[in-house]
């Protein structure tokens, strides 16, 4: 029992020994290279450690967003604006969609012995999609609930308000879906 006493410690040293031989002799150019990228990095936080905010303007702007938006029956106005500098706008329900957000998964991960794969997931209207759309919105009417879409991108750009616009710009833009700036301030 002593004797077993006395290997097993020096067992355990050999082994440790000869793996930390063997670590220091596989260092390829990459571990060479991640090592001296994380040694530098150590050093500036050390150097210059990151500052400790006493209030995050970031986290009130989107608690403010979240405040304006969710709640029920919020209108929206887009305005959009196109390659020749004119705009048109749509009053909707809620915020614009990207055509690319889904409820359900897009895709799940599968296992097996030859690894991992990504396999996509239909949709819910049982059709495959690459995931693209992301340039396409799509809304509904404030008043009559018609389903709006546009696209943006390609000297298109659209504007986002919880409010109708007052500016020149947006205040002589042109009515682009049913309902008008001021059917929602004046309803019948």
């Amino acid at each position: 029992m002593k004797r077993l006493a006395r290997t097993v410690p020096a067992l355990v040293l050999a082994l440790v020994a000869g793996l930390t031989l063997s670590s220091c002799t596989d260092d390829s150019s990459q571990d060479k290279e991640n090592k001296a990228k994380q040694q530098n990095y150590d050093h500036l936080v050390a150097q210059q450690p990151a500052g400790r905010m006493e209030y995050s303007p970031t986290r009130e702007a989107i608690n403010q967003w979240i405040k304006t938006w969710g709640q029920r029956g919020k209108l929206s106005y887009v305005y959009i604006q196109n390659a020749r500098g004119e705009y048109g706008y749509f009053v909707m329900k809620g915020l614009p969609v990207a055509r690319c957000k889904m409820l359900t998964p897009t895709e799940r991960v599968e296992s097996s012995s030859h690894g991992v794969a990504v396999v996509a997931q239909p949709g819910m209207d049982g059709t495959y999609s690459a995931g693209s759309m992301c340039n396409a919105y799509y809304g509904f009417d404030a008043t009559t609930g018609a389903y709006m879409e546009f696209t943006v991108g390609t000297n298109q750009s659209f504007f986002l308000f919880d409010k109708p616009m007052t500016m020149p710009e947006y205040a002589r833009a042109k009515q682009l879906g049913p309902t008008s700036v001021k059917d929602v301030e004046n309803p019948s």
